[in-house]
């Protein structure tokens, strides 16, 4: 997937504790729109993401601000978030396999 660095903004505020013992700084940020659903039951927000030039498990780190924004409820044993939109309560499942050979990957 092509990256197009134009739409960053500058960032100088560093990131701690993604790659552990190390303080890291952002490429820059960017504003995207986030859906999570289908066309039937969807909800989107414009998220600001911080972009970082390092390799880690995790492609997006959905921290605390954006949990509000969406008023999730993580359930981090099933692996599932659960937000309300304008037709009821939204489940959005994880994989439970990927996730796991990520992290073993990842140590």
């Amino acid at each position: 997937m092509d990256f197009n660095f134009e739409r960053l903004q500058p960032c100088e505020e560093p990131f701690y504790d993604i790659i552990p013992g190390e303080g890291s700084y952002p490429i820059g940020r960017v504003l995207l729109p986030v859906t999570f659903g289908t066309q039937a039951n969807y909800r989107t927000e414009y998220l600001t993401f911080e972009v970082a030039n390092f390799k880690t498990f995790n492609h997006t780190i959905l921290g605390r601000p954006i949990q509000v924004r969406f008023m999730v409820i993580p359930h981090h044993i099933y692996l599932v978030l659960k937000m309300t939109t304008p037709n009821g309560v939204l489940s959005v499942y994880g994989d439970i396999e990927t996730w796991y050979k990520c992290n073993t990957k990842a140590v």
